[in-house]
């Protein structure tokens, strides 16, 4: 442990803290509590949307799934790059129009039914769950490389999960949603500083200390690890990379997290423009990843012979554990303080993440379940309790499910914990709620049956599918397997049409198509003939 390593760990807990007092909301209100009262700049909000999106595994991962496997791993960049497209396309501004607070609430009142959100808070928990572990786990491991010991007697490890995320816990059950969006936004722009830190020293040294030959395909494919997990192994066929592909762009439009925020949105129009701003600086942080992963296969195998501590992390120069390529890397060039500087980024990149799924976790139980079915007559401050408690049981949970399942079960040439169970959150998001969200923005002809039918028909084949690819051996059919909407998604549309076409639409159908996609002036024309019909109503029966 070196005391600058502390005091950069130190540093980023106190402006996290520090940020969520500031921006504490304060009002008792669940728009104030949920969606920021949806009051959540264009600038800030793409800010804070990456925060949310460009997780541990994302900062660590892309660039270690590069190192080991060269090109074949550039394909989780464009993967998690192209997921926000079909959201600027399909998704952004009608889902603002239409205004919940939840993709589950959403799902209710667009379609009229508590069934359909009943099932969409049960595939959001999940969704959750299986982001919310791997992010736990990322700060376990920060935590190990970063400080090395344990506090009241817990493993390194152990305290890294249960301190980032009881100071996430803390940051979103008293500063909301205006407190998580201001920590995402600065706490994205700390990453990305870091990450550009990085990009630029390396390559004005030119991507290498000396001659030597770069990490080979046969030695990286040894490692295995998350650099190919859930996707195609180094060298093998097409069909796992485009299922890859599309798990991951899909899977985007459905992460609760993310599609959450554009709920804060003041418009639609300020929805799809940040989009916009998000495409840009994703696409940027994914092409430094990419770049830096490219670098680590140069730069680290010559630098064993002038950094001796690097005989611990490496065989036959070869890192270990392909996670640490950007770690080692900040400490090859900026000696204690770089390494201190870039797996504190990869700390915040775990907390901002671990924020983002609570505060969906709690908005989903607390006011999609407790408000509307437990306690339907409670209280704004009732509500924002509940909504605190249920962030705080959901950090409960996850930090012990985290501590238990600790990665060191796991074979280096088997899946990681981490970017498994990171692919098993895209699988079912794109299998399970995109296809249904996007039908119920865009097909006037979906119903409530069909909704609930689509999404257990994608959740239910997605798990099925990456669960058995567990038993199979290395082939196209396993890589299909592991990322599995591109089979999945299909699957359930298909059965959402069926079932649309044998049963009944909702009656405020064409309301809400106006509300979704209608002009400002046929929603005002709407707003106005209302007014008018109210009025009557009342003149009749006072008359």
């Amino acid at each position: 442990m070196s005391p600058t390593a502390v005091v950069t760990l130190v540093a980023v807990v106190a402006v996290v803290l520090g940020v969520s007092v500031a921006t504490r909301p304060r009002n008792s209100s669940t728009v104030d509590f949920y969606l920021a009262g949806q009051r959540v700049g264009v600038v800030t909000n793409s800010w804070a949307i990456c925060g949310d999106y460009l997780s541990a595994a994302s900062f660590l991962g892309v660039a270690a799934a590069v190192y080991v496997s060269g090109l074949d791993g550039a394909w989780y960049a464009v993967g998690f790059a192209a997921g926000f497209v079909p959201v600027l396309l399909f998704v952004a501004a009608p889902l603002r129009r239409f205004g919940e607070f939840s993709l589950a609430d959403f799902l209710g009142r667009r379609l009229e039914s508590d069934g359909v959100r009943l099932s969409a808070v049960g595939v959001v928990q999940l969704v959750i769950l299986c982001y919310l572990i791997p992010q736990s786990v990322g700060g376990g491991i920060t935590w190990e490389l970063l400080v090395g010991h344990g506090i009241l007697g817990f493993s390194p490890y152990a305290t890294g999960v249960l301190v980032s995320t009881a100071v996430v816990a803390v940051v979103v059950a008293f500063g909301g949603m205006r407190g998580t969006t201001w920590n995402q936004a600065i706490q994205f722009l700390l990453l990305f500083a870091a990450l550009l830190w990085l990009a630029v020293t390396v390559t004005v040294d030119g991507f290498h200390l000396g001659d030597v030959e770069p990490l080979s395909r046969d030695n990286a494919g040894a490692l295995g690890g998350p650099a190919v997990t859930g996707g195609p192994e180094a060298g093998e066929g097409r069909i796992g990379q485009v299922a890859l592909v599309v798990t991951l762009a899909m899977g985007t439009a459905g992460l609760p997290h993310v599609m959450n925020r554009y709920f804060t949105s003041p418009t639609g129009r300020a929805a799809r423009t940040t989009t916009l701003w998000v495409l840009v600086l994703v696409g940027a942080f994914y092409a430094l990843a990419v770049m830096l992963g490219t670098a680590a296969r140069d730069v680290i195998p010559a630098a064993v012979r002038e950094h001796p501590w690097l005989e611990e992390l490496t065989r036959d120069g070869v890192l270990l554990v392909p996670e640490h390529a950007l770690p080692v890397l900040g400490r090859i060039y900026g000696a204690e303080a770089g390494l201190g500087l870039v797996a504190a980024a990869a700390l915040i990149a775990a907390m901002s993440t671990v924020a983002g799924l609570l505060l969906a976790s709690a908005a989903t139980w607390g006011h999609d379940v407790y408000e509307r079915y437990i306690n339907p007559r409670a209280s704004q401050r009732q509500a924002v309790r509940a909504g605190r408690f249920t962030t705080l049981v959901g950090a409960g949970l996850a930090a012990t499910l985290a501590v238990l399942m600790r990665p060191d079960g796991f074979s280096p040439v088997s899946p990681s914990l981490v970017a498994t169970m990171v692919t098993w959150a895209f699988a079912v998001a794109g299998s399970a709620l995109t296809p249904v969200v996007v039908l119920s923005i865009w097909w006037r002809g979906m119903t409530a049956a069909a909704a609930t039918a689509g999404m257990l028909t994608g959740g239910c084949l997605a798990i099925a599918m990456f669960v058995s690819a567990v038993f199979l051996d290395p082939s196209p059919l396993r890589d299909l397997m592991s990322a599995p909407t591109l089979v999945a998604a299909p699957v359930a549309v298909v059965v959402t049409v069926i079932v649309s076409r044998r049963t009944h639409r909702p009656p405020g159908t064409g309301a809400a198509w106006l509300t979704m996609h209608g002009t400002a002036a046929d929603r005002q024309a709407e707003r106005l003939a209302r007014m008018t019909m109210d009025r009557g109503r009342t003149r009749e029966g006072r008359g």
